[in-house]
């Protein structure tokens, strides 16, 4: 089995090593050639349509998306007539309306298909799939899809797989907000971290969010699994969809400020828990 892969950051390149581990053969596009390491790569995205039928993408916004399917070299410029293209980026959603329109008048299908997890859970194959898209389509795909996920919800048509995404990373962003000020304040008040984090997880606290990002806030270790610009670009899509439907969430508003802030400090390239350097100043 072939499988075609854009994007060889953070996720995507743990999505390849699971895949891999598997018996798939990955091929790779990056922008970034150098950084691919171990794994046959191609110069540009539509050369992956002749070996693979199934193409998935995790880049980091929807602008990388748009370039790698249909930029002067993306996939549209190949054979991509009857091809999958599976897209886990958290895309804001009306592009993914339009790259599903777009690919079906080409003969093609894409699956709007981000992930909940990073690193850790994808190299264990235990990331979970949200899907909007042609359920035709998901059911051919499944066979690889299962390789690197736990779970696969279907939702039905698009956009529905990134409604669901940035509704979860809504979610994301303002419980790591809240227990970062917790920590923070709590060192500013003469707790040890390890004591505010003891508090938070036997009391109020206690969720995924602090079981997976503790050991990063004990030892202040922030390489990045899912960074700061990553969240603040995520909240931002999620600030543009209460728009259209006339709703708001004003602790929202403040906590992607919070994150717009952190970026403005340099530390955009961070994993999103160091927002606790903010707090702790």
């Amino acid at each position: 089995m072939k499988v075609g892969l854009i994007g060889f950051g953070n996720l995507g390149s743990s999505i390849a090593k699971r895949l891999s581990s598997c018996g798939v053969e990955v091929i790779v596009y990056n922008r970034t050639k150098s950084k691919v390491k171990d794994f046959k790569t191609v110069d540009y995205p539509y050369q992956l349509l002749e070996e693979t039928e199934i193409i998935v993408i995790n880049v980091f916004d929807s602008s990388a998306s748009k370039e790698v399917i249909f930029g002067e070299h993306g996939l549209v410029k190949g054979d991509i007539k009857s091809k999958i293209v599976v897209d886990t980026t958290t895309n804001h959603y009306n592009y993914v309306k339009e790259a599903y329109e777009n690919l079906k008048s080409l003969g093609a299908y894409y699956l709007d298909a981000p992930v909940l997890g990073s690193v850790i859970p994808a190299l264990k194959g235990e990331l979970v799939m949200l899907i909007g898209g042609d359920e035709e389509a998901f059911k051919k795909a499944e066979d690889v899809l299962k390789l690197f996920t736990k779970e696969k919800i279907y939702l039905g048509p698009v956009p529905n797989g990134t409604y669901g995404k940035l509704l979860n990373n809504i979610v994301l962003g303002i419980f790591m907000d809240a227990i970062s000020q917790s920590v923070g304040i709590g060192e500013c008040i003469g707790f040890s971290k390890e004591t505010v984090l003891k508090i938070l997880e036997l009391g109020a606290g206690n969720s995924y969010i602090l079981n997976v990002k503790k050991e990063k806030l004990l030892k202040e270790d922030f390489s990045p699994h899912f960074s700061i610009k990553a969240i603040y670009k995520d909240l931002h899509y999620a600030q543009d969809l209460l728009k259209d439907f006339k709703l708001s969430s004003f602790s929202m508003a403040s906590v992607k400020e919070m994150y717009g802030l952190a970026i403005k400090n340099g530390l955009e390239d961070l994993d999103f828990s160091a927002i606790l350097k903010l707090y702790k100043k």
